[in-house]
């Protein structure tokens, strides 16, 4: 599987851990079933991307688990902060302190008076996800995190309903969305930021805040 997923080094890295692009994010670590549920989205156009939708055009649902699966196993890119506290959303006003205690704040508390859930509430304290379908935020750029909030707000992005993100994104001011794209850009990716796995069968199961289809 190594060798035939070489067409996607050169955008997301080998093993799929990332380069320093803004728009392109790493696929390592992430949940198997979160990445094949983008992979089909981009294979069948309900996300929208040009290069993904005509690399994936063809490929069948038992390709697109293994290459989903390849990704999910390879090591996160520990110690990698893809942003600082100097590196802000384009055309913003807000001071880099501003927007990082902003940004703070939504992620470990979200915004109560829109109904916004606190972002570790779903992605998992340490922000790796949750299997099987929610990713992990850190590792990416502000500027990646930035363009899919705003993807979700204007309906270029959806995902399994109920689209809990469409939700999250339509609700977040313009401000908002910045903070928190430079707040998740200026955090390391650690070793133990990993997908939360789904309890077992005879385990009381994660509650989420918001229903989200991406969890069925």
């Amino acid at each position: 599987m190594h060798e035939r997923l070489q067409a996607c080094v050169a955008c997301h890295g080998q093993q799929g851990r990332g380069i320093d692009k803004a728009y392109f994010p790493r696929l390592a670590g992430k949940p198997a079933g979160y990445l094949y549920n983008q992979l089909a989205a981009f294979r069948n156009g309900s996300r929208k991307y040009a290069p993904m939708n005509y690399l994936l055009a063809y490929l069948p649902d038992p390709y697109l688990k293994k290459m989903a699966e390849y990704f999910a196993a390879q090591d996160v890119p520990a110690g990698v902060s893809p942003g600082s506290a100097a590196s802000t959303i384009a055309g913003t006003s807000a001071a880099p302190a501003q927007l990082l205690a902003m940004g703070d704040a939504i992620v470990h508390a979200g915004v109560r008076a829109k109904g916004i859930p606190a972002c570790v509430a779903c992605h998992g304290a340490d922000l790796g996800g949750r299997a099987p379908g929610i990713p992990g935020l850190l590792g990416l750029r502000a500027d990646y995190i930035s363009a899919q909030l705003g993807a979700w707000r204007y309906g270029t992005r959806t995902a399994i309903a109920p689209d809990c993100m469409q939700y999250v994104a339509s609700n977040l001011t313009e401000p908002q969305v910045a903070a928190v794209s430079t707040w998740l850009a200026a955090q390391p990716l650690t070793a133990v930021a990993r997908p939360a796995k789904t309890p077992a069968s005879d385990m009381a199961p994660v509650r989420l805040p918001l229903a989200c289809g991406s969890q069925r």
